[in-house]
């Protein structure tokens, strides 16, 4: 590293990076249209340097970000030399423009200093339609990338700072929402506006971009750092996959991680060929759950730039669920198999290090889009944001009762109810924890969540399969239990129920909506739980009295109020012999 790099100026340029990514974010989030955007953050901005290596990736979702440098390699690929000041590039093709799935599209700016390309502005959100065979990016009847929606190869929507009206009217044709799409990325523009002044301030501060350079080797030795605590070894492991959207499958994926002296090895050989359905995995979608899984797994201060995995040579054989050939549907990628190669990686690297060990976060039951006309006309699209989905637990911790999904690792929120009442023809009845959800432990599993809400007009429900509903949502570690399944959206409709079993879109009046979101996995025994933690998750309705004795070996008081002293005694001695 250069002599001149001094570790104090390294930090403090990668704390000013990651607070450019977070500046994008809030300018993002109080200019976008759509309330996915607005009020749950799906999207993610991020920073990527002159030869398209992620340098920050501070801001949203880890699935976006991970794979935001095969982005812009896309970019340099395709435009090399063509590349100039006020350029804005969109692209979201997963075989072609280093995509993870159609519906995240992702606008990149250039950044120049003094006539040098310095670095890129980038922001990745996924869209609230476009096109395909169905309201709200998801196809639900999808078996190739063609039924999804519009593929965006790497394009200049911006070229020179002049808008390419021609294009931007090919996108607003191509959606059963301009006005948001629209108005979202115009948002997104702006934020990566903001983003590449700051950066170019930056470097012009510190009189030159060598520093991005030492950021990525500062990364790498953290890395190494904390992987040489791994027992030296391959250690092997796999997550089920039960549905491939049409029907009950027997897929797995299957993971070997290698530890070595000077590395990592991530091997997928062995992993279930490709399926019909849309979860199939892009390169750059894959590449990101594998660095989310990774760095997950470790200390949270580790930087989260592309430095930090170069010493992890990752194999994703093609033809399979995590290299699909085209043109193999892709659609739920970034949130199955990403959620089975995130779980499969943990389940390895805990046998190299247990005490590092975190139980399973619970899968998606169902992904859900409400697509209807509003009472006065004009369309809307709504995503169910608002009931999220139990977390696994961790040595000194319970898992968090109702977060955005694993994915997103908590960077996905809740939208006010009140608002989502104000922007769509709904009414929330109720949003609770679920009792009895989270998988027993010594540490609790996340409960999930129990929530049901009117729709008042005529719709469309577009689902899609997901995991976690014919067998457990997550899974315990070191003795814990895993959570409770997910029972996905239920429709009622003057009594009847509807339980989807297979992807499909269901036309209904006005219905009431109900579901029960999958629970994390618990940590350690149960039965060695602290009694007042188990008394206060009963008091909290998180957990019943039944369930108190039967899986903590706690007695809990006829009123639901004091600890049964003399019958715990007895149950937690049988218990231990």
């Amino acid at each position: 590293m250069n002599p001149a790099l001094d570790p104090i100026t390294l930090a403090l340029v990668q704390n000013r990076l990651d607070h450019i990514s977070h500046q994008m974010g809030w300018v993002m989030t109080r200019t976008a249209r759509s309330p996915q955007f607005s009020q749950a953050h799906d999207f993610s901005c991020f920073i990527a340097d002159a030869h398209g290596m992620l340098i920050s990736q501070a801001d949203g979702l880890p699935i976006h970000t991970g794979g935001g440098g095969f982005a812009v390699r896309a970019i340099l690929r395709d435009f090399k030399d063509a590349i100039v000041p006020d350029d804005v590039f969109l692209l979201s093709d997963p075989y072609t423009a280093g995509g993870n799935h159609l519906p995240d599209w992702v606008i990149a700016r250039p950044v120049f200093v003094s006539g040098k390309l310095v670095a890129f502005a980038c922001n990745r959100a996924h869209q609230v339609d476009i096109g395909g065979g169905a309201a709200g990016s998801y196809n639900p009847e999808a078996t190739e990338i063609f039924h999804e929606g519009i593929r965006l190869p790497v394009l200049k929507l911006i070229e020179a700072g002049r808008v390419r009206e021609d294009l931007w009217r090919l996108l607003l044709l191509n959606t059963r929402v301009p006005d948001a799409l629209d108005g979202d990325v115009r948002a997104m523009i702006g934020s990566t506006r903001i983003g590449a002044e700051r950066i170019a301030a930056l470097v012009e501060e510190v009189g030159s971009d060598e520093f991005f350079d030492g950021v990525l080797a500062h990364a790498d030795r953290r890395f190494q750092t904390s992987y040489s605590r791994l027992a030296k070894g391959t250690w092997k492991a796999e997550e089920p996959m039960d549905h491939d959207g049409f029907q009950p499958v027997d897929n797995k994926i299957v993971v070997a991680v290698t530890v070595g002296e000077s590395g990592l090895i991530v091997d997928f050989d062995g992993t279930s060929p490709q399926m019909q359905g849309s979860k199939n995995s892009s390169v750059a979608n894959s590449t990101a759950a594998v660095f989310m899984a990774l760095a997950s797994f470790f200390e949270p201060d580790l930087p989260k730039n592309e430095g930090a995995f170069r010493s992890v040579e990752i194999r994703l054989p093609e033809g399979t669920l995590v290299n699909a050939r085209p043109p193999a549907a892709m659609t739920m990628n970034t949130i199955l198999p990403a959620f089975e190669i995130i779980h499969a990686i943990w389940k390895a690297l805990a046998q190299a290090l247990p005490e590092r060990a975190s139980a399973g976060w619970a899968k998606t039951g169902a992904q859900l889009v409400i697509a209807g006309i509003y009472p006065n006309g004009g369309r809307y699209v709504m995503y169910p944001f608002t009931a999220g989905a139990g977390c696994g637990a961790v040595e000194g911790r319970d898992g968090l009762n109702m977060i955005g999904n694993l994915i997103t690792l908590g960077g996905m929120t809740a939208p006010n109810l009140e608002d989502y009442e104000y922007l769509f023809p709904v009414r929330f009845r109720r949003q609770e924890f679920r009792c009895d959800g989270g998988g027993p432990g010594r540490f609790r599993g996340g409960t999930g969540c129990d929530h049901e809400f009117d729709v008042f007009t005529p719709a469309d429900y577009c689902y899609l399969i997901g995991a976690g509903s014919a067998r457990s949502a997550s899974f315990g570690v070191e003795g814990g239990k895993p959570g409770a399944s997910a029972e996905p959206m239920l429709l009622l409709d003057e009594g009847s129920v509807f339980r989807p079993t297979r992807n499909s879109v269901v036309r209904q009046g006005p219905v009431t909506c109900h579901g029960l979101t999958g629970a994390g996995g618990g940590y350690g025994d149960p039965k060695e739980r602290d009694p007042s933690r188990v008394l206060r998750d009963v008091r909290d309705g998180i957990v019943s009295v039944a369930a108190a004795e039967r899986d903590y070996a706690v007695a809990i008081t006829a009123d639901g109020l004091h600890i049964d002293e003399a019958r715990t005694a007895q149950l937690r001695q049988a218990a231990a012999a």
